[in-house]
């Protein structure tokens, strides 16, 4: 479904701080939501605020996430006003005051009333969000029972109120300091996968499928940005 190149700002949206760090447009929040999969999500359970990390993603203008169908962070967030929160750490930025010492990172902040998926079609949901981590997973393993998707609930939200925020480059010191005999740059961070470690008991003879061995996180940081 196509969708409009930027969201309207909100009051909830709109950046307090550091203006220029913020982006409203399509292409910077569907990027930041395609590389990072963890996600943190925040709901209301009598009048307390909780917030339960979980694994999002994104089919056109919604993103997605699923849990037991048991789970209070699940039942209390049907239906109810959410704020899903991605981030991703690229670097500490290390400057010649502890002021203006930051990070570089990638974030978005989205709000809005979780829907329900409907049963007919967690499948398709599900199967979108394994093959999009995975390429290939979905059609070597066995079909879910039907208990399997009755004990899971799957959730959505619409991208129409959201906000991205994006810091890259060195520190931003006083002109005075730069004067200073003070080492600053940038630490890069990086999240990278390693090796896959095999079930041990897997059956005799079943080797390490493309889909695994090839993998690469999404969320590496653009070695610009170091």
């Amino acid at each position: 479904m196509p969708h409009s190149d930027s969201l309207r700002v909100t009051d909830r949206t709109r950046l307090r701080r550091a203006h220029t760090r913020g982006a409203f447009d399509r292409p910077t929040i569907d990027a930041i939501l395609d590389a990072q999969p963890m996600c943190n999500v925040g709901y209301v359970i009598d009048a307390k605020p909780y917030v339960t990390p979980t694994l999002q993603w994104r089919e056109g203008d919604h993103i997605y996430w699923h849990g037991s169908s048991a789970s209070r962070a699940i039942r209390a967030s049907k239906g109810a006003e959410v704020c899903v929160t991605v981030s991703i750490l690229d670097g500490f930025v290390m400057a010649r005051s502890g002021f203006h010492h930051s990070v570089n990172s990638r974030s978005v902040m989205l709000f809005g009333r979780a829907g329900i998926v409907a049963d007919a079609d967690k499948v398709a949901r599900l199967t979108a969000f394994m093959e999009g981590l995975f390429p290939g997973r979905a059609g070597i393993m066995r079909p879910d029972h039907e208990q399997d998707l009755k004990a899971t609930t799957i959730l959505s939200l619409p991208i129409t109120e959201a906000s991205a925020k994006v810091r890259t480059g060195p520190p931003c010191d006083d002109d005075e300091d730069y004067a200073l005999p003070i080492w600053a740059g940038v630490i890069p961070v990086e999240t990278r996968t390693l090796p896959p470690v095999p079930d041990p008991r897997n059956l005799d003879g079943i080797g390490i499928p493309g889909h695994i061995r090839d993998f690469r996180y999404l969320g590496q940081s653009d070695p610009a940005c170091s």
